[in-house]
């Protein structure tokens, strides 16, 4: 047979046994479906609530800051040299003060967020992969990073919601509470008669 003929024939077979077997491909945003699930929700309001002491202290520096260059533009022309000198060394200590407790802020509760979103992503990675072998998924894609820039989606193969939605019901804080169990009271011990007294 003719080679030429035959690599055609080799084409349109593996085109045809393609055709034949599509491949599924479904897109996620990994970190859309953390923040939408109910544990998502809840952790981020208490990562919220932890840090917000450390919001209010980084908030009261700003202020202190403020007050001091709104004194020193004030008195600007009237301020002694000594006092304009002192003010301005004030605003330099509590401005670096403030960045230093900025950058540590920041540092941790990036530190928090991420030991929230690798808890809860591979939580959500279990559900994906039950999720992708009940649809006979053979690829998804994660649009949430940008090691995978998508350029193109068809309509529908967005997953996230579907993930989310699948990943509630089956949360444990999502089901019912499990009923406490009947508690039969301990059975009261038997009286009994006292001796009867010795007759003289």
């Amino acid at each position: 047979m003719n080679k030429a003929l035959l690599a055609v024939l080799v084409a349109g077979a593996a085109t045809l046994a393609f055709a034949q077997t599509p491949s599924k491909v479904g897109i996620i945003n990994i970190q859309q479906a953390i923040i939408a699930t109910k544990d998502g929700q809840k952790a981020a309001g208490e990562l919220q609530t932890k840090f917000d002491p450390k919001k209010k202290q980084l908030e009261a520096m700003q202020g202190s800051i403020a007050a001091l260059q709104q004194e020193l533009a004030k008195g600007s022309n009237t301020m002694a040299e000594a006092k304009r000198t002192q003010i301005t060394r004030d605003i330099d200590q509590k401005t670096k003060e403030l960045q230093r407790a900025s950058e540590d802020a920041q540092a941790e509760f990036e530190q928090e967020q991420n030991k929230l979103l690798n808890d809860l992503g591979g939580k959500l990675m279990v559900v994906i992969d039950k999720y992708a072998r009940d649809n006979a998924y053979s690829l998804i894609l994660d649009v949430s990073s940008p090691q995978t820039p998508v350029l193109f989606a068809a309509n529908g193969v967005e997953i996230t919601k579907e993930i989310v939605d699948l990943y509630d019901k089956n949360s444990p804080a999502s089901l019912p509470p499990a009923p406490k169990p009947a508690v039969t009271p301990a059975p009261k011990p038997a009286a009994t008669k006292p001796p009867a007294a010795a007759k003289p």
